[in-house]
């Protein structure tokens, strides 16, 4: 009887396209048809009808979890990795940390949220760039709940940057390079970006000055660096600049976007504004007329610079229901706080401690299109609710 009842156990497997076979598809999700094995792992199986009995399990319901994966190879066509490289390339499985950390497998070293917490506050106490009350004057104006984000009413009849010394903050070498940047781009998805070699010396030269001349981006690479995430400062430089600057496209095909262009200058997709988190595009274009204050919707708890705020506005016609931004930071602040979030916890929320008060960063990553061995562009990253 037991032998008739394996006999039926086997045809229902057959006939559901799984085998029963005791080779397993523990490490070899995704991989082409190997006729070293009597059962296969990828999607081609189901259609033959010669997966392996656990294909289901730690193939397709497995396949965003670490469990049973922790020091796998790596292999393209998983959606997420567990080995000790993944932290580095920014597509591990969202388990990773917790499965295949200190417990299992050669992680490196997972950081934690304390250490991204401790990092964060000595990068807030070295932001020495950072505008003062006298040099930036705000007028916030109408607080509106989250359920108003969506009215598209002006509720303020003031710009929300009363006064900015832009002799004071606009010549210093990292507030110059980012302006430099920021207008080298279309804003409108599915229009390709083309730049002269001009523009790219200005990207590089951003990324130069805020990372390599201030004691806040040394002090960013120094922690990556004793955290294993990077070998040397130029791996770093060159990581920053692919992932930051590198194009990809939102829309017809067209190499429109990358993570610089989508966070700190802004764009239009699908008749709407996408991205735009930095405080000084936001002060450029209401200088110009082109931007029109609404409200906002939180302001953080900081009674000095940086703050964060989550503003609505109209850009030109296009409106931004909640755009948030760490304001009255220096561009080496923005964009290392941003950095650190994307490389230590990419496509998802970062907490960080600024002066002793927590803020969520929520990162995104783009998961489209790669850049090296298969690391991810950053899609977007922006100021969560402050938490008080």
């Amino acid at each position: 009887m037991k032998v008739i009842a394996l006999l039926a156990l086997c045809v229902t497997l057959f006939c559901q396209g799984y085998s029963n076979s005791l080779d397993s598809c523990q490490g070899r999700c995704g991989y082409g048809t190997d006729s070293n094995f009597s059962c296969q792992c990828n999607t081609h199986c189901e259609r033959y009808s010669d997966c392996c009995s656990d294909y289901a399990e730690v193939c397709k319901a497995g396949a965003s979890s670490c469990e049973g994966r922790c020091d796998e190879k790596y292999n393209s066509q998983n959606k997420c990795h567990c080995n000790s490289k993944c932290t580095q390339y920014q597509n591990c499985c969202s388990d990773y940390a917790n499965l295949c950390g200190s417990d299992g497998g050669s992680s490196g070293s997972v950081i934690t949220n304390a250490e991204i917490k401790a990092v964060s506050e000595t990068l807030y106490a070295l932001d020495s760039n950072k505008a003062s009350a006298s040099e930036l004057i705000i007028n916030a104006q109408t607080l509106v709940s989250d359920s108003q984000t969506s009215l598209q009413t002006d509720l303020s009849s003031q710009p929300l940057f009363r006064y900015v010394d832009e002799e004071a903050l606009f010549t210093r070498p990292t507030y110059a390079a980012l302006l430099a940047v920021l207008d080298n781009y279309q804003r409108m998805t599915g229009q390709a970006e083309d730049f002269t070699p001009q523009q790219l010396a200005e990207q590089e030269a951003f990324v130069k000055e805020t990372m390599s001349n201030t004691e806040l981006g040394r002090e960013l690479f120094a922690f990556l660096y004793t955290k294993g995430v990077y070998a040397s400062e130029e791996e770093f430089f060159q990581d920053l600049k692919m992932m930051w600057f590198g194009l990809y496209s939102r829309n017809n095909n067209k190499m429109d976007s990358s993570g610089f262009e989508h966070i700190f200058a802004g764009e239009i997709k699908g008749g709407k504004v996408s991205g735009f988190h930095n405080w000084i595009q936001f002060y450029l274009l209401e200088k110009r007329g082109e931007l029109n204050y609404y409200s906002h919707s939180f302001n953080g708890p900081w009674t000095s610079y940086p703050d964060v705020m989550g503003m609505q506005f109209m850009w030109d016609g296009y409106f931004k229901q909640v755009g948030s931004a760490v304001i009255g930071c220096s561009p080496e602040f923005d964009f290392a706080i941003y950095s650190l979030c994307y490389i230590t916890r990419p496509g998802k929320q970062c907490q960080l401690s600024l002066g002793g008060k927590e803020l969520i960063i929520q990162t995104y990553t783009w998961e489209n299109s790669f850049y090296g061995d298969g690391k991810k562009f950053i899609g977007s990253a922006f100021p969560a609710s402050p938490r008080s």
